[in-house]
């Protein structure tokens, strides 16, 4: 079985991303500024509107780890430029609102306070700052008549900044910049590593950085770097939108279920509302995935992917010692299966989501008469309450005297179906 690193450690899979900021008050998109006809006037007049008096960041953390998250990834500055925390380097701030609260600061005391780890968005484009346009990048706004797009200025903007965050805020486990900025300067990643030696860097800055970060999707084949996918709790946007479609407990589970699998970490977008509270259905959403975690997770924190059936497109494997786990993304077809050519009984079947034992044995199987070896009984097992699970993600635990030896046989089986072929 080949090793493979893991990008906080096998305790920390399961991350929270949230993106908060002036936008939560159009209560449309994070993106308002750039998919609607408000202006920068308007937009940028919201800074006297923000005001989340009911927010807390001790309650929501605390939430967040009842849910199984172990580590936050904060929006400090989106795309708008607005910022969340006390900078000397602008006045479009959170001190300069009516909240008057370092949004930044009060998050980092409460994920030190419950034992989660804390990481920083930044976005690398900034439609407020005079100096941020830069065409090589996407994500940009035309300048004002009277801005000057100057880089190497906004530069040394985000190197202050940056400097500040990495400072004043405690640990930090990992810099999440956003928009490739399509300009090659090492020297910022060795500002962030300087201040924070330790840290992960993503791959959306001004160099290769550490991790790959596939947003909204699963990419196939197996990973060959660190990797982090991220996604939202609703289809629509990443901050709060009054009227999303939120996507199904379901449908998370299984995106979550095949980037741990994989070896990757799963960062699960919240955007608070304007009064700094989650949505009814967020929570819900958190609640649902949080409590199938809880009873799963030990499929995700230490085991690794293993080639064992690695041809099957019905289930995903991950081992662990002599644990062989089976993990089904997609709804089974049947409440059973035949795991040929493997033709070892276990020392026990578990399904994990509720911890009962199903039947297992040593079967023929009457649909595999034509295939070589139809005829030889494989484990079967059955009786499996797939219905009964049919809005979660289904993982079982087969344990094995020797897993290792069970691999071994796997193996020569498909070195001997190709020898056929």
């Amino acid at each position: 079985m080949k090793p493979y690193t893991l990008l906080y450690g096998p305790e920390r899979r399961l991350g929270m991303f949230v993106h908060w900021g002036l936008y939560a008050l159009t209560e449309y998109h994070e993106q308002t500024l750039m998919r609607t006809p408000i202006g920068r006037e308007k937009y940028e007049a919201l800074l006297h509107e923000f005001n989340p008096v009911h927010f807390d960041a001790d309650a929501m953390v605390g939430f967040a780890k009842s849910c199984g998250i172990s580590y936050i990834c904060l929006t400090t500055k989106h795309h708008d430029g607005f910022c969340l925390w006390d900078t000397r380097e602008t006045d479009y701030s959170v001190m300069h609102t009516p909240f008057k609260r370092d949004i930044v600061k009060e998050f980092s005391e409460a994920c030190q306070k419950h034992g989660l780890g804390l990481a920083l968005y930044y976005s690398n484009p900034d439609w407020h700052h005079p100096n941020a346009y830069n065409p090589l990048s996407t994500h940009q706004i035309p300048p004002r008549e009277t801005d000057v797009p100057d880089m190497p200025v906004y530069i040394d903007f985000i190197k202050r900044q940056v400097t500040e965050l990495l400072t004043n805020y405690g640990p930090i486990c990992a810099m999440f910049w956003d928009i490739p900025p399509h300009i090659d300067d090492p020297s910022i990643n060795e500002l962030v590593r300087s201040l924070q030696p330790g840290i992960r860097i993503n791959n959306r800055g001004f160099d290769a950085g550490d991790f790959s970060t596939p947003e909204r999707f699963v990419p196939d084949g197996a990973f060959e770097n660190l990797t982090e996918a991220c996604q939202s709790v609703g289809r629509q946007s990443w901050g709060y939108r009054r009227n999303e479609d939120y996507y199904t407990a379901r449908f998370l589970e299984a995106s979550i279920d095949r980037i741990l699998c994989k070896g990757g970490n799963y960062l699960l977008n919240v955007g608070p509302k304007p009064d700094g509270t989650l949505s009814e259905e967020t929570e819900r959403l958190l609640r649902t995935i949080g409590d199938w975690y809880a009873r799963v997770k030990e499929a995700y924190q230490g085991p690794a992917p293993t080639p064992c059936f690695a041809e099957r497109p019905d289930f995903l494997t991950t081992r662990k010692g002599n644990s062989l786990y089976l993990h089904f993304p997609d709804y089974p077809e049947a409440c059973g299966l035949s795991l040929h050519p493997l033709d070892v009984l276990p020392e026990s079947v578990t399904l994990l989501n509720t911890g009962e034992t199903p039947d297992f044995a040593l079967d023929t199987m009457p649909t595999l008469y034509q295939q070589p070896n139809g005829q030889t009984p494989f484990l079967h097992i059955y009786n499996l309450p797939f219905d009964r699970l049919c809005g979660e993600v289904p993982v079982l635990r087969l344990t094995f005297s020797d897993l290792d030896a069970v691999e071994e046989k796997l193996r020569a089986a498909k070195l001997a179906e190709e020898s056929r072929l």
